[in-house]
């Protein structure tokens, strides 16, 4: 049974990840666009990282499922993203020509270190809270939002801001987590154990449909003129959708919030045309789904919650490469 001290842990946890994943994204962001603005073919850089921040993740997924003291995938990831900000600050500046070799480091140090924090995350959240769905839509969230102050307010003091960030809710993490207050084997996320064919039919009929979300998102987004404010509209409403799913769901039931997420998006898709709220609101409403498929990615892979996240991380990438292309 977990105590209300547990309670109050898990809640303190959630909410430093949740923070953490908002910085880190915003960090990446800002390397990337710092060093890149004027250059020619900067389509690749963005690619190499993008790449290696999401196809990775199976892999690195899987190392989050077998260390034990998952702090130091945490260490390791904030490593690598401190290695990129001492880059983009004290090398590419200085090297006349900005050599291709040094761009696409700083991109291998994003998407590693990337990739590291959003398993590490992902499984933490997981295994912590039993796969609460509510839990697992206010981590995953966040990232929309620091993707879009990172490309709105860009510029070398967020960076550092960001990076200083990282740092101070990493510590605070790590002291939380190393007094050791949840017991998480009495956190159990399912007891049952599903035959693996039908784990893997279910893992990829979820990984059709995070692919298929982000086309869809990408088609609302695409009818909606892109100003500073309103890039920023669209991060907050696609967090707030990311974490809406999950309460959706514990107060309407799993099967009652699907139907109506169907419907309702089905309905924006054929009017997304007609009014920039309409578009707004289906965004909305595809992001609520973002929490229904990692919950049951987790069930699937009980145990394997690292990987349950990238490969729905990872399911992203051809989605991602077809509409870079189209662009």
């Amino acid at each position: 049974m977990v105590t209300k001290t547990q309670s109050k842990s898990t809640v303190s946890l959630t909410g430093l990840a949740a923070a953490l994943h908002f910085c880190v994204d915003g960090l990446c962001l800002c390397c990337l666009y710092l060093v890149t603005t004027g250059i020619q073919d900067l389509l690749k850089y963005f690619v190499v990282y993008n790449v290696l921040a999401f196809l990775t993740q199976p892999l690195t997924g899987m190392l989050a499922d077998r260390v034990k003291q998952r702090h130091w995938i945490l260490l390791s990831s904030i490593i690598l993203l401190i290695l990129a900000v001492i880059e983009t600050v004290c090398v590419i500046p200085y090297c006349s020509a900005a050599p291709v070799f040094l761009l696409m480091l700083l991109s291998v140090l994003l998407g590693i270190g990337n990739s590291l924090f959003h398993v590490w995350g992902g499984k933490e959240t997981a295994v912590r809270t039993g796969n609460d769905i509510r839990v697992l839509g206010v981590f995953v969230s966040t990232g929309a939002f620091g993707l879009a102050v990172g490309s709105v307010f860009l510029s070398r003091a967020l960076m550092f801001g960001l990076l200083l960030g990282i740092c101070i809710l990493a510590l605070a993490y790590l002291r939380i987590d190393t007094a050791k207050p949840i017991d998480t084997t009495e956190v159990d996320i399912e007891s049952k154990v599903y035959p693996k064919p039908l784990v893997w039919a279910v893992l990829i009929l979820i990984m059709l449909i995070v692919a298929g979300r982000l086309f869809t998102g990408e088609s609302f987004s695409k009818v909606i003129d892109k100003t500073p404010m309103v890039v920023l509209l669209i991060g907050a409403l696609t967090m707030m959708g990311k974490m809406a799913g999950g309460w959706l769901v514990k107060w309407m039931g799993m099967v009652t919030s699907i139907i109506l997420l169907l419907v309702g998006v089905t309905i924006c898709i054929a009017a997304k045309g007609k009014h920039i709220g309409i578009a707004l609101a289906g965004l909305f409403m595809v992001n609520c789904t973002m929490p229904i498929t990692l919950y049951w990615a987790n069930v699937m892979l009980k145990g394997r919650e690292g990987l349950a996240f990238g490969l729905l991380a990872a399911s992203l990438i051809p989605g991602y490469l077809i509409v870079t292309l189209l662009n």
